[in-house]
């Protein structure tokens, strides 16, 4: 029977890979608000705008129960994470707020004035700048070695996030937030300039986080040997990473070839198997070398507790998110292959 301990983490993995998915793609399509240009510049902010606004503020429901599951079930390791990072880790939250406040107010404010124009701005520089902090933040978990016992502010908060492979790791997790937002939207729309721009977008960003995922794994070999030898030490591990590899080239060739809806579908299953590539090689370990699943958990009771929580809050959540996805999105999520 599988422990408590491990059920929790991978309802944790789920969620990290839900939130990716969905909030990840937002902020990708923030990106991709930031960088049009041309004279189809409106159009684009406008399907960008159209795509997300039924369903932005549900994305952020993974984000929560991330933090509180690691809050209830792993305190010790949330502890240190939240001290140890709680620089990234604040700023990550100011963007996530600003962007939301910015989407909200362009959305609702006087469409030709000055100040949408900044609110614009706003949106996307967030949008930008928040999966960078979210990508250095799991860098920085994954790369783990925290100090207990730090001699300078700098030792103990900056020092570990700023290293080459934590920054790498964020910029990563940009490329593919983009590259999925850009996929989404060529679904979104039955122009064909525009999802011919975003077709265009979505295989430079693919090719982009192929090359950079290269990177990261090889930065991985001295920022993040636990990561490294959990991925190279396995079948799983290289099983995985094969497939990431598989998933990548099926992704361009269905967008090359203009076959949307088999594109998404693979680059849905890259990304997610790219994080749970991460999370079998970084198993049983929340930060590596010394907190795990294990010796950083809740006493059993509550362990318990969570999973019959979780599990009563999955039968109204799922059939919820279905519902609005139903409404909104039918034909792009719901509709026949393109």
């Amino acid at each position: 029977m599988i422990e408590l301990e491990t059920a929790l983490a991978i309802v944790l993995l789920v969620a990290l890979t839900f939130y990716a998915l969905m909030g990840g793609a937002d902020f990708g399509a923030g990106v991709w608000h930031l960088l049009a240009h041309g004279s189809s510049r409106r159009d684009q902010h406008r399907l960008i705008g159209e795509a997300l606004g039924p369903i932005w503020e549900a994305n952020h429901v993974w984000l929560i129960l991330i933090v509180t599951i690691l809050f209830t079930a792993f305190p010790t390791a949330y502890a240190q994470i939240s001290v140890t990072l709680h620089i990234p880790l604040t700023l990550l939250v100011i963007g996530i707020v600003l962007r939301g406040s910015a989407y909200a107010f362009r959305h609702y404010d006087i469409q030709d004035d000055e100040i949408h124009v900044r609110w614009d701005q706003l949106f996307a520089l967030s949008s930008l700048i928040s999966p960078v902090l979210l990508g250095i933040i799991m860098g920085t978990i994954t790369a783990g070695n925290f100090s207990l016992s730090p001699d300078s502010f700098y030792e103990g908060y900056v020092l570990y996030w700023v290293q080459p492979f934590p920054l790498a790791v964020g910029i990563l997790a940009l490329v593919l937030f983009a590259y999925l937002a850009a996929v989404y939207l060529i679904l979104e729309t039955s122009d064909v300039q525009l999802q011919e721009i975003f077709r265009k977008r979505a295989i430079a960003a693919a090719v982009f986080s192929g090359l950079l995922g290269e990177i990261v794994f090889f930065l991985g070999k001295s920022g993040a040997p636990y990561l490294w030898g959990g991925l190279t030490n396995n079948i799983w591990g290289g099983l995985i990473i094969l497939g990431t590899v598989g998933f990548t080239l099926a992704a361009v060739w269905f967008l090359s070839t203009r076959q949307y809806w088999w594109a998404r579908t693979c680059a849905i299953l890259q990304v997610t198997l790219t994080i749970w590539a991460w999370g079998v090689a970084q198993f049983p370990y929340l930060i590596p070398p010394y907190l795990t699943i294990y010796n950083t958990s809740s006493p059993e009771f509550t362990l318990q507790l969570i999973l019959f929580v979780l599990l009563l809050g999955a039968l109204l959540l799922f059939p919820a998110l279905i519902y609005l996805f139903r409404i909104f999105k039918s034909r792009s999520v719901f509709g026949q292959h393109q």
